[in-house]
């Protein structure tokens, strides 16, 4: 397996990408990362970079996320907004984690968010749904099935009571 060769393998695995828990606001939609490829300070950059920048950007595909190494003598990160605004993060000297978890506070949606997109989209994804609150109330509605018998009346041979128990007119 080609994809399992080179320096850390787990990161090009599905279920690694997918423990990401950092889902970015919708309003960002550019987010940079400056640090150098030397230096104390910018270790826990380059740790960050390297473990947690393939998940946010497998959680977050619509977000543009750039690299821009060995241009700044301070690591930081900017997130940029669809109305022109941008944000600031100081990530100097801190470890991997902290700057994770710094983001996620700062320029992740929150839980009560994560869980009402969740139950939108659990609802509205499968179209096979129906009754109170779907798209569609009845069975009958859906393209090639028997049309409902509260609006026209099922043929007597399909009808139980007149199949099995002999029910005449």
């Amino acid at each position: 397996m080609p994809f399992m060769k080179g320096v850390s393998p787990l990161r090009r695995t599905l279920k690694y990408l997918e423990a990401g828990r950092l889902y970015l606001k919708d309003q960002i939609k550019i987010m940079t990362i400056n640090y150098n490829v030397s230096g104390d300070h910018h270790s826990g950059a380059r740790e960050f970079v390297f473990w947690y920048v393939p998940q946010i950007q497998y959680k977050n595909p619509d977000v543009q996320i750039s690299l821009l190494k060995n241009m700044t003598p301070t690591p930081f990160i900017r997130c940029f907004y669809d109305t022109g605004d941008h944000m600031l993060i100081d990530i100097d000297s801190k470890m991997k984690d902290e700057i994770y978890q710094h983001l996620v506070n700062v320029v992740g949606k929150s839980k009560e968010v994560l869980e009402s997109e969740r139950i939108a989209k659990e609802k509205k994804d499968n179209p096979a749904n129906f009754g109170y609150g779907c798209e569609k109330h009845c069975m009958c509605e859906f393209p090639i099935q028997v049309s409902c018998p509260a609006v026209c009346p099922l043929p007597k041979h399909w009808r139980g009571k007149y199949k099995y128990k002999k029910v005449e007119d």
